[in-house]
């Protein structure tokens, strides 16, 4: 039962995320056909590419033309390059997840570690020196960050490229090395927040009745708490890890611009620019879906790590 309200819950949200996304495109201010003509357009064109976009009918029976194909996999056709959305999604994906994927797997074997570590020696000199490193990483920007790691690695050792993405037909270990900084670059941020995350988490696990028996029985608190605490830090953690994977996913926009990278939010800055707005919905919209996905998943994981989430 746990699984299926939590499949229908997210099944709901993604009803509700189209009916948002699609309102908000509906209501901006201006005529998109005007728009994607321009001002020298007759009147007759503009009526023409409005009929030819739909936007003569009610909104009801647009948003009943649009989910409909979105349920088929279908999101329409971009005006400007006539082309389907779909396959341009589906093509941008291919950058945005394997660098939201390395930011996050950076930001888990930095984060994790500093966090017990800190927990571990609470309010001694580790502990500290982590606070410090985690308030430096909260204070600087993903861009800023970027830009830094480009001067340093990319133009000064020229161990990385600068920008620019050859395609994983090309060369995946280029590809990879593409990748690298922008994810470095995400991961320093997020890491600071899952840090301090990892070590409330901890230090509330060192405090519980269960790693006190584990100690007088003659276990160490490290040894307690590897032992007996991690399993159940990890309950909110992976809580945190969850919104934060979300954030970092539809945060990627900043980070693709910077680095030049043909990613998903790249591909919706480039759509506001020209007001390409099937483009710039169908987009919003599978960005939903993969946040609301994500969430999920860390709710049907909360049942491998803790089976009394089901009862719930």
């Amino acid at each position: 039962m746990y699984v299926i309200r939590r499949v229908g819950v997210f099944a709901f949200s993604v009803f509700a995320a189209s009916v948002l996304v699609f309102t908000v495109m509906s209501i901006l201010p201006g005529d998109p056909a005007q728009v994607m003509l321009g001002t020298q357009a007759t009147p007759e064109a503009v009526d023409a590419l409005r009929t030819e976009l739909g936007l003569d009918r009610s909104l009801p029976v647009q948003y009943l033309d649009w989910a409909s194909g979105a349920v088929r996999g279908d999101l329409g056709t971009s005006p400007f390059s006539g082309q389907d959305i779909t396959p341009q999604i589906i093509d941008r994906l291919k950058v945005t997840i394997p660098l939201a994927v390395m930011a996050m797997a950076l930001t888990i074997l930095i984060s994790f570690p500093l966090g017990v570590y800190a927990a571990a020696r609470h309010r001694r000199f580790g502990d500290n020196v982590v606070s410090i490193v985690s308030q430096l990483g909260l204070a600087v920007p993903a861009f800023w960050a970027g830009l830094l790691l480009v001067t340093v690695f990319a133009v000064g050792y020229r161990w990385f490229p600068a920008s620019g993405f050859p395609g994983w037909d090309v060369s995946v270990w280029q590809s990879l090395k593409s990748l690298f900084l922008p994810s470095v670059s995400l991961a320093i941020v997020q890491s600071a927040i899952i840090t301090r995350y990892v070590r409330s988490a901890v230090l509330e696990t060192l405090r519980e009745d269960y790693i006190r028996t584990a100690r007088s029985k003659g276990l160490t608190r490290s040894a307690a708490l590897w032992r007996h605490g991690l399993r159940n830090a990890a309950i909110p953690v992976l809580t945190i890890l969850g919104l934060q994977f979300a954030a970092l996913t539809a945060g990627t926009v900043v980070i693709e611009s910077v680095f030049v990278l043909p990613g998903l939010g790249k591909m919706l800055l480039d759509g506001i620019t020209r007001r390409d707005l099937p483009l710039v919905q169908g987009g919003a919209f599978t960005i939903a879906v993969l946040i609301l996905g994500l969430n999920l998943a860390v709710d049907l994981t909360y049942r491998l790590i803790d089976p009394r989430v089901s009862e719930q």
